[in-house]
C-alpha cells in the first residue's frame, strides 16, 4: 500500500498539478467517442464546444490557459486535416505522426545518450541536468526510453494498420484505449521499473548529487 500511495503522489505531482491533463486530453477523448456513437460532424461540435468551454472556465478562474489552447489547436488541426483531406480517419493523423516522431526521439536520443524520458523528467521536475548523465543514473532512463519506443511502435503499428483500411470506429476506439488509460499504465511502469533500476546501479540520489557527496551513495529512492 506504501508503494501504490507514493506512485499515486509522484503520478498527482507530476501530471495532474502541473499538466492541465483535462484541458490537453479530454478533447480529442471526446471526439473519439462521440464519433464512434453519433459520426464525424457531432464529434466536430463536441471537440470544439468542450474547448471553447474549457477556456472560458480557465479565463474565470484565472488559471493557466496554455494547456486549454494546445488542446485546442489540437483538436483544429485534426479536424482541418479530416476536412481537408476528405475522410474523417485523417482526424486520427496527427496521432500516427506523434507516435512516428517518438519512436524515432526515443532512438536517436538513447544513441546519443541522451534519453528521452530524462528529458521528460527533467521538464516535469527540474532536477540538476548533469544528474541524469551521471554513469550511474543514465542507464535507467535509457532502458525505460527504449522501452517507451517498443511501446510507441507497436501504438504506431496499430494506428496505421487501421488507418490503411479506412476503419474510423476501430481507429477511434484504438486511440482512446491507447491514449490516455495506457499512458497512465505506462507512467506507473516506467516509475516502478527506474526507481528500482536507480536504487540497483548505486548512482547518487538528486540531492546526495547536489551536494557534491562521495559514494558510497543512499540512490535515489523515491522519484523518477
Amino acid at each position: 500500500m506504501g508503494k501504490l500511495r507514493e506512485i499515486f503522489a509522484e503520478l498527482q505531482e507530476v501530471i495532474f498539478e502541473r499538466g492541465g491533463v483535462v484541458d490537453a486530453v479530454l478533447p480529442p477523448i471526446l471526439f473519439v467517442v462521440v464519433q464512434a456513437l453519433w459520426g464525424f460532424q457531432a464529434a466536430m461540435w463536441s471537440a470544439l464546444g468542450v474547448v471553447v468551454v474549457l477556456g472560458v472556465v480557465r479565463i474565470v478562474q484565472g488559471q493557466n490557459v496554455l494547456y486549454a489552447l494546445g488542446g485546442a489547436a489540437g483538436v483544429l488541426l485534426a479536424i482541418g486535416l479530416a476536412r481537408l483531406l476528405g475522410g474523417a480517419e485523417n482526424f486520427f493523423l496527427p496521432g500516427l505522426f506523434t507516435s512516428a516522431l517518438t519512436v524515432f526521439l526515443c532512438l536517436v536520443s538513447v544513441v546519443a545518450k541522451r534519453p528521452l524520458v530524462a528529458w521528460t523528467s527533467f521538464i516535469a521536475r527540474r532536477w540538476p541536468r548533469e544528474w541524469y548523465w551521471h554513469p550511474k543514473v543514465r542507464p535507467a532512463y535509457a532502458e525505460v526510453t527504449i522501452f517507451w519506443g517498443l511501446y510507441f511502435f507497436a501504438r504506431f503499428a496499430l494506428q496505421w494498420y487501421f488507418f490503411q483500411g479506412g476503419a474510423v470506429e476501430r481507429l477511434a476506439w484504438l486511440n482512446l484505449a491507447l491514449g490516455w488509460p495506457a499512458t497512465v499504465i505506462l507512467l506507473v511502469i516506467s516509475y516502478i521499473y527506474g526507481t528500482w533500476r536507480l536504487q540497483n546501479l548505486g548512482g547518487p540520489s538528486v540531492e546526495e548529487f547536489k551536494q557534491g557527496e562521495d559514494p558510497p551513495w543512499e540512490s535515489q529512492r523515491r522519484g523518477f
